[in-house]
């Protein structure tokens, strides 16, 4: 059976702090952030990764950086968040100003990515975690929406499901088995806990 995924959504930055759809925008970590990210090495030390993926997107490769695995780390583009095209760097009541109502998991967006598309995205990031031939954990430093979407795909949700699974930034989350099931092991884990 193929090992755990271990989900890391970024350090803060100051849109995801005030809520701003930060999609191909390379918004960097701020101090706190940066912060986050030191402890997220220190709660991942000492857990032996196969492989660690990182977003091209400068705020996951600063965050993975700086908890130490850059050296490592594999960019993987599927990691990327979504393309909020016309929401970029807005937040959500702005949107609803002009859209009463709307929600990125029924409605989508504006000139950018589709839920499918993103979802083509995690599907295929799951698909080649399963895959790997040699046995472990893989940890995947990226963003929220897409993480989101991932834990949808691994547990065979429609991706949409996506929306249940919120996260917080410089949170832990690992998706692994019960038996053969797909299934969540930890959500959003900001407490400091140690992954094992």
């Amino acid at each position: 059976m193929p090992g755990r995924l271990v989900l890391v959504r970024h350090g803060q930055t100051a849109w995801s702090r005030t809520g701003r759809h930060t999609g191909t925008t390379d918004v960097p970590l701020e101090a706190a952030g940066r912060r986050q990210a030191d402890l997220l090495g220190r709660r991942l030390a000492g857990h032996e990764f196969a492989q660690v993926l990182v977003s091209p997107l400068g705020r996951a490769a600063q965050t993975c950086a700086l908890a130490g695995f850059g050296a490592g780390a594999v960019v993987g583009a599927d990691l990327r968040e979504w393309d909020y095209g016309a929401y970029e760097g807005r937040t959500t009541e702005e949107i609803r100003a002009e859209r009463p109502g709307w929600s990125i998991w029924r409605d989508g967006v504006i000139d950018g990515e589709t839920l499918a598309d993103v979802a083509t995205r995690a599907a295929r990031l799951v698909a080649s975690v399963r895959s790997r031939p040699t046995p472990g954990d893989v940890l995947a430093f990226g963003h929220a929406h897409i993480l989101r979407v991932v834990a949808a795909c691994w547990t065979g949700l429609d991706p949409a499901h996506g929306a249940h699974f919120v996260l917080d930034a410089a949170s832990i989350s690992v998706l692994g088995y019960e038996r053969e099931t797909p299934v969540v092991l930890r959500w959003n884990d900001t407490a400091g806990e140690p992954v094992r």
